[in-house]
């Protein structure tokens, strides 16, 4: 006789990452091939439903709610383009972009503050000083106020 065993996963409970890894090793099966662009709606669609579920956000989707911030940090980037239009736009293409979005998670979820020296440039009316710590408070803050090297 064949036993099934089930899964059961509580919506409620934190899951957000757990979804993301997986994602991370079978792309293919998920998004059909590596795309930020594909990653993107789906994201998008397990938010509407959880929303559409009447779910309360998890601490893991809050944190997630700080990438758009931390990428736009790390690309001095101040227009409204979301993270994975910004990240596309610094990429080879689709695949690169989505690698590029593992590396910018994995440091956000680090508590790593993005690197913006090399995207950066100072106001006219700043000096070097000011500037290095205007972008360290905007990392920080981004970060929910903790540093990690």
């Amino acid at each position: 006789m064949l036993e099934i065993t089930q899964n059961k996963l509580d919506v409620k409970s934190e899951y957000f990452f757990n979804l993301l890894q997986r994602i991370k090793e079978r792309p293919g099966m998920y998004l059909g091939k590596r795309s930020i662009i594909r990653l993107r709606m789906l994201l998008d669609g397990y938010g509407m439903a959880r929303m559409e579920l009447g779910l309360p956000r998890t601490e893991q989707e809050s944190k997630f709610d700080r990438f758009q911030e931390w990428i736009q940090a790390k690309f001095n980037i101040t227009s409204s383009q979301g993270w994975d239009s910004i990240i596309l736009f610094y990429s080879v293409d689709e695949r690169d972009a989505f690698e590029k979005f593992l590396i910018c998670i994995n440091n956000l979820l680090a508590g790593r503050l993005p690197e913006v020296a090399y995207v950066c440039t100072p106001n006219s009316s700043e000096s070097t000083p000011q500037f290095t710590q205007r972008i360290a408070s905007r990392a920080e803050l981004i970060l929910g106020g903790t540093r990690k090297a």
